[in-house]
């Protein structure tokens, strides 16, 4: 059978700059499987982008991010992983994943596609699960000896670098989730009920912020064994050292948040992980790592309050303009305080400046 390749090229659900393409997968026990490429260009010239991985019961739909990148001149291509978001067919178990190594065809055929489309750098901005999909599907193509090119850099956004669980079930749980994943795969984990998380961020309930709730739904994902005991796997992957060579940046919030009820701490912390074990674990990733708290952020800082946006965006900006794309930009630094021209209220994006100028300020669920 022929490598996966993007093609199919129509306009996007987000509208107007974003046009999505569709890559025929091998089938699998459900039958058929497509992987979603959606690109935003800049109307900058440019050689440089960023290839974007939802994090688990998510899809792309962060507009904001994709016009902060492309006001620096820097083409977004995010990923719609195979049965997630505008890639789940009806068929098909939403989210379903027996090893982390399943994606790699998506991620290889994205890669393909940026390069026909004349790229020749590219940053890794990964969120949540998608950044242990990432730095795992790195670390294997450098030991299948594929070197990281085009990839010249990574940027993680509260990666699942740990369960969300007490020490007792990190400990205890590998073997008996092992056991009901060979023989009841689909079997679904007990849920604590609604996702406070998903509630904090979705306009509907107590959020800014307006996405398709039948991809990511309010109530949270369903977590099933299979899925566990594979993201098990890749985190004790993780753990045990990945020597990545390129520049890493993971950012979190400064603040883990347990809730069993509704609390304002939601809107100031990250709900979802454990961030301390984020900013522990991160430094097994490779020799080159850069680790940042923020402050008030949630666990998808992008998706945080209009404040702690622009310090997230201020901090990337600064990060990539020294390890990504070093000779991209002038070296004037921004003053912190001044607002970020893409984030507005009620998350939308307001678009301000020339393309290829940083416009940027200084300064109980899976992932």
């Amino acid at each position: 059978m022929a490598e996966p390749a993007f093609v199919d090229p129509h306009p996007d659900i987000l509208g107007a700059g974003y046009e999505a393409f569709t890559a025929q997968l091998p089938e699998d026990s459900e039958g058929a499987v497509v992987a979603t490429l959606v690109r935003h260009r800049s109307s900058a010239a440019s050689t440089k982008a960023v290839l974007y991985l939802h994090g688990f019961s998510d899809y792309f739909h962060q507009v904001e991010l994709a016009e902060f990148h492309a006001t620096r001149g820097e083409h977004l291509y995010a990923l719609d992983l195979r049965k997630y978001g505008r890639s789940l067919l009806p068929h098909q178990t939403t989210a379903r994943m027996s090893d982390v190594s399943d994606y790699y065809p998506e991620l290889e055929a994205a890669v393909d596609f940026m390069l026909a489309d004349g790229i020749e750098q590219v940053t890794v901005n990964a969120h949540s699960t998608g950044g242990l999909i990432a730095v795992l599907w790195l670390h294997d193509r450098l030991a299948a000896g594929r070197g990281l090119r085009p990839i010249t850099s990574v940027v993680l956004n509260s990666p699942f670098l740990d369960l969300p669980a007490a020490w007792a079930m990190r400990t205890l749980a590998p073997r008996p989730f092992r056991v009901i994943a060979k023989n009841r795969p689909l079997f679904a984990l007990p849920s604590p009920g609604r996702s406070f998380y998903q509630l904090s961020i979705h306009r509907s309930e107590r959020g800014e912020w307006d996405f398709v709730k039948e991809w990511k739904p309010v109530t949270g994902g369903v977590v099933r064994a299979e899925w566990l005991t594979a993201a098990l796997r890749a985190i004790a992957k993780a753990h045990s050292g990945l020597e990545l060579p390129c520049p890493i940046l993971m950012m979190s919030s400064a603040l883990t948040v347990r809730a069993k009820e509704w609390t304002d701490d939601l809107y100031r912390g990250d709900a979802v992980l454990d961030t301390e074990a984020l900013a522990r674990w991160s430094t097994r990733l490779g020799s080159h790592v850069t680790c940042l708290r923020i402050e008030d952020g949630m666990h998808d800082l992008l998706l945080s309050k209009p404040d702690v946006r622009q310090r997230v965006y201020f901090e990337m900006a600064r990060w990539m303009d020294t390890y990504s794309f070093p000779a991209s930009h002038d070296d004037t630094v921004p003053d912190p305080g001044e607002p970020h021209p893409l984030v507005g209220s009620a998350g939308t994006a307001q678009i301000v400046g020339s393309a290829g100028t940083a416009q940027t300020p200084a300064g109980g669920e899976i992932g």
